[in-house]
C-alpha cells in the first residue's frame, strides 16, 4: 500500500528552496504566522552537508516549525515524518517531531499526542536524524496515534530548551510506510473455509477459486497438505503456501500476484516441477512478461522439454523473459548421448532432405548428423515416418548416394526443439552449470530474436546452444561467458562448440569464451560479431589450433569487429553447399574484419588467423576487408596471417576482387601481407627486365593482377650515367605463381623503384 502511488495523494512538503512562506512558526493553520522574511530565520542555499537547507535561530520556549500544506490522514495509512539536522553555534536544544491535527476547515482535534520524543543536540556540526510516526491505529512503533477523527495534520519539529541556539534543518519528509504493519493488518482467507480438504486426492479446485474470490486485498492461506487441483486455477490474491499442490501436467496454476518462481516452489515443493509450472503459466499469463527465479538454484535430473511442460501451445511469439537465478545439472542416465545409425539417401538436387531413411522412427528432431561429406553442426529439424524422410537444417556437400549415417542426440537443460516455432524470447542473468554432463539450451526448429544475456553457460558436455532449424533467425547473444568441460584437452581433442546457428542476422556481442573446439559455427548472412573474447589454446609446443569462428556460407555479408581472436583463427567455408564447385554468383565475398586484436603462443609456424578453406573448384575472394587489427605470435613466429585451406580445393586467384588488407600490424609474422602491396626493388645492374617480386607477401598468395602505381626512387640511369625518365611498361602475373610483375624499359637501365601491387581489379 502508498496512498501517494494508489491515490495520488501529496504528502511530501514542498522544499525550503521554493520559499519561505508555507513554513509556519505556528501551528500551521491558514492565517498563522510563517518564517519569510523571519529575523530569526533564513534559506541557506549551499551547506556543504544538505546542500540547500533552513537555518533557524530559537527565540521562544518551544520554537514550532510547521508546514501549512495538509498532509492527509486516512485510515489505516501510516506516515513517517523525518529529517536531519544539525546545531551550528549557541545554546544547544533539543529536537522532536511535532504535528497539529485538523479536520474540516483548520478545527483541531484535542487530547492527542502532537509530538515524539524529544533528542538533544549534543556536538555542533553533527547530523542527527529524527524521525516519528503517525497514523490512525495504537500499532506498535507509532509515535502519534490520532484515531479516526482527524483529516489532516500539520507536520514539522519543535526546538525546546535554552533559547539562542542555531540549527540548521534539511528538507522535511513525509512518507507512507503502510507497508510495515500489513503483516498484522491485513486478514488471511483460509482454503479449508470453502471445502479444501489437502487430502491428495479429493478436487479442492473449486474452493481455491471461492477463496480467491472472497479475498478482497486479503491473502489466501493455504496450510499443510497436499491439495490436488483437477482444474486450472487462478490466483488473483497473494497465496501463503505452507501446504502443496499436485495437478495434472495440462493445467495451470496461475499465481498473478506472487508470480516468480520461490512462490512456485512453495506451491509444488520441487524446485524442478515448479519450473515447469512456473514456465507454463508465463507463456499463459498476459499479466506477467517475465519469470523471475528469485535467484534460486534448480537441480535439474535430466532435461527439461519445454514444449512438453505448455501442452497448450505449439508456437509462440509474445516476448516473454526468465531471469536472475541458477539451473544445475544432477548426474544421471537421462542425460546419456542417444546415438542411432540408419541407412538413407541424399541427393544434392533435394538439399536438405534424407530420403528411404531406415529405423526413422527412432532418430530423434534435433539429432547431429555424422560421415563423411557431411559439414558440421548439420541437425535433423524434421521426420515424416511414413515417408522415411528427415529434413536437415543444412546441405552436405558430398555425401550424394546411398549411405550409412550416424544421428547423435545430445541432452540439453533447457530443450524448446518440440514447439513448432518459439520468438521473441529472452533468458537473462542465468547460469546453466552444466556440469560436464549435458548441454545448455536448444532452440525450436523455427522462430526468431531469441535473446540470451548476461549468462553463465559452464561446463557443456557437447553444446552450449544449439540451433537445429531457423530458430536462431536474429538471434542476440550479449555479455554472456562459455566456459568449457574440456579445458584441460589438447585443442585436437576437443570437441565442444559454444553455439551455432543456421539463418541471418546472429549478433554475438561482447561475450566470452573459453576452450571449446569452437566457439561458434555460423551458417546464416548478415552476421556481426563485435567486441567479443574467445580462445582456444592449450600447453603444447608447436600446437595446432583450431578455428574459434566458422562461417559457412560463400555470400556472408558479415562483420567480425573488436573482438580479441586468442589462440584460434576465423574459418570460412562453403560446406554446407549441396554443388560446392563455383558456378555463378558471388563466391566467397562480403566480409569485414576489422579493429581486431588477434593473439597466439606456442604455435605451429604454418597457424594463420584467417582461414578460407573452400569445398568446391573455382571459387574466389569478392569483396572482403581486412583492415586495422593487431596480428602478434609470441613463443615463435608464425608464416602468415591469412592462407587457403587446399584440403579440397584452392581458389581461383585469377578472379579476384575488391580485397582490402591493409593498415594492419604484425609482430613475429614472417610475410606481412597488403592489398595493394608496396614493394621497392633496388635494380643494381643494368637491365631491361625488372622482376619485381613480392616475395610472398600478397594476401593469401594471390596473383599480381594489377599496379596502382610506380615511383621512382632515385635517378633511373642507362649505362654511362644518362638519365632516363620515361615510364616502363608492366607485365602482370609473371612467375610460376604468377605473383610477379616485370617491369620493361626501352634500354638497359638501373635504379630504384616502389611499386603497388594489387591481387584483384
Amino acid at each position: 500500500m502508498n496512498v501517494a502511488i494508489t491515490e495520488g495523494l501529496v504528502l511530501m512538503p514542498t522544499p525550503f528552496a521554493d520559499g519561505l512562506d508555507v513554513w509556519s512558526s505556528g501551528d500551521g493553520t491558514s492565517g498563522s504566522d510563517t518564517y519569510d522574511g523571519a529575523l530569526n530565520a533564513a534559506y541557506v542555499a549551499a551547506d556543504q552537508d544538505f546542500g540547500g537547507c533552513f537555518e533557524l535561530q530559537k527565540t521562544d520556549a518551544t520554537q514550532k516549525l510547521r508546514y501549512m500544506g495538509r498532509t492527509p490522514i486516512e485510515p489505516g495509512v501510516y506516515l513517517q515524518i523525518s529529517v536531519r539536522l544539525k546545531a551550528i553555534s549557541g545554546n544547544l536544544p533539543s529536537v522532536r517531531i511535532a504535528g497539529w491535527a485538523g479536520y474540516g476547515s483548520d478545527v483541531h482535534v484535542g487530547g492527542l499526542t502532537e509530538a515524539a520524543a524529544e533528542v538533544t543536540l549534543t556536538t555542533y556540526g553533527e547530523i542527527v536524524e529524527l524521525s516519528a510516526i503517525v497514523g490512525t491505529g495504537n500499532r506498535g512503533g507509532v509515535d502519534m496515534v490520532w484515531g479516526m477523527q482527524p483529516e489532516f495534520g500539520h507536520f514539522g519539529l519543535d526546538l525546546t530548551g535554552a533559547n539562542g541556539g542555531i540549527v540548521r534543518i534539511d528538507d522535511i519528509e513525509i512518507v507512507d510506510i503502510t507497508n510495515v504493519f500489513l503483516r498484522d493488518m491485513l486478514g488471511q482467507v483460509d482454503v479449508r473455509d470453502f471445502g479444501a480438504l489437502g487430502d491428495g486426492t479429493t478436487d479442492d479446485s473449486a474452493a481455491f477459486d471461492a477463496a480467491d474470490a472472497i479475498a478482497d486485498g486479503r491473502r489466501v492461506f493455504v496450510p499443510e497438505g497436499n491439495y490436488y487441483l483437477a482444474d486450472s486455477v487462478t490466483m488473483g490474491a497473494e497465496v501463503l503456501f505452507e501446504g502443496t499442490v499436485t495437478m495434472p501436467d495440462d493445467k495451470m496454476l496461475l499465481l498473478t500476484k506472487g508470480f516468480d518462481l520461490p512462490h512456485y516452489i512453495e506451491a509444488f515443493g520441487n524446485e524442478e516441477l515448479a519450473f515447469r509450472k512456473a514456465f507454463q503459466a508465463l507463456l499463459n499469463n498476459a499479466d506477467h512478461e517475465s519469470l523471475d527465479l528469485g535467484g534460486r538454484k534448480i537441480s535439474v535430473t535430466g532435461p527439461i522439454d519445454m514444449a512438453a511442460a505448455v501442452p497448450n501451445k505449439t508456437s509462440y511469439s509474445t516476448r516473454r523473459v526468465i531471469r536472475n537465478g541458477q539451473f544445475e545439472a544432477v548426474e544421471g542416465a537421462a542425460w546419456e548421448t542417444e546415438v542411432v545409425t540408419s541407412q538413407a539417401t541424399y541427393s544434392p538436387g533435394v538439399a536438405k532432405k534424407l530420403t528411404n531413411v531406415t529405423n526413422v522412427a527412432n532418430i530423434p528432431i534435433g539429432a547431429l548428423v555424422e560421415r563423411n561429406g557431411v559439414g558440421r553442426e548439420v541437425y535433423v529439424t524434421d521426420k515424416k515416418i511414413g515417408a522415411q524422410e528427415l529434413t536437415l537444417s543444412g546441405a552436405l556437400y558430398g555425401a550424394a548416394g546411398t549411405r550409412t549415417f550416424t544421428f547423435r542426440t545430445f541432452k540439453y537443460m533447457l530443450d524448446f526443439s518440440g514447439f513448432e516455432s518459439f520468438s521473441k524470447f529472452a533468458i537473462s542473468d542465468i547460469e546453466f552449470q552444466c556440469e560436464g554432463v549435458c548441454s545448455g539450451i536448444r532452440l525450436a526448429p523455427s522462430g526468431s530474436t531469441f535473446h540470451l544475456r548476461d549468462c553463465f553457460i559452464t561446463r557443456p558436455k557437447d553444446r552450449g546452444i544449439t540451433s537445429i532449424g531457423n530458430g536462431c533467425q536474429g538471434m542476440l547473444i550479449d555479455r554472456c561467458q562459455f566456459l568449457s568441460s574440456e579445458a584441460s584437452k589438447s585443442v585436437e581433442d576437443r570437441s565442444s562448440i559454444a553455439l551455432n546457428a543456421n539463418a541471418n542476422d546472429v549478433k554475438l556481442r561482447n561475450n566470452r569464451a573459453e576452450k571449446f573446439r569452437h566457439f561458434a559455427f555460423l551458417a546464416g548472412n548478415n552476421s556481426m560479431v563485435i567486441g567479443n573474447h574467445f580462445f582456444q589454446g592449450d600447453s603444447e609446443t608447436d600446437g595446432v589450433r583450431s578455428a574459434g569462428i566458422i562461417f559457412a556460407q560463400t555470400y556472408c555479408s558479415a562483420t567480425v569487429t573488436g573482438n580479441y581472436i586468442d589462440n584460434c583463427h576465423i574459418e570460412w567455408t562453403n560446406e554446407l553447399d549441396p554443388a560446392p564447385d563455383y558456378s555463378s554468383g558471388f563466391s566467397f565475398s562480403a566480409m569485414s574484419i576489422t579493429n581486431n586484436i588477434c593473439l597466439s603462443g606456442n604455435v605451429a609456424d604454418w597457424f594463420s588467423y584467417f582461414v578460407v578453406k573452400p569445398y568446391g573448384s573455382g571459387h574466389y575472394l569478392n569483396a572482403v576487408t581486412v583492415t586495422g587489427n593487431v596480428f602478434r605470435a609470441i613463443n615463435g613466429a608464425i608464416d602468415r596471417v591469412e592462407r587457403v585451406d587446399t584440403t579440397f580445393a584452392d581458389l581461383d586467384f585469377s578472379k579476384t576482387k575488391n580485397v582490402t588488407f591493409q593498415g594492419n600490424t604484425y609482430h613475429s609474422v614472417s610475410a606481412q601481407v597488403a592489398n595493394p602491396l608496396r614493394v621497392r626493388h633496388d635494380q643494381s645492374t643494368f637491365a631491361g627486365t625488372w622482376t619485381i617480386d613480392p616475395a610472398g607477401e600478397l594476401p593469401f598468395g594471390g596473383q599480381a593482377r594489377g599496379v596502382d602505381g610506380i615511383v621512382a626512387l632515385d635517378h633511373i640511369r642507362a649505362s654511362g650515367g644518362v638519365g632516363v625518365f620515361e615510364m616502363p611498361y608492366v607485365l602482370l602475373q609473371q612467375g610460376g605463381n604468377q605473383d610477379k610483375v616485370r617491369l620493361l624499359w626501352s634500354q638497359e637501365v638501373r635504379g630504384e623503384v616502389a611499386v603497388n601491387i594489387r591481387i584483384d581489379t
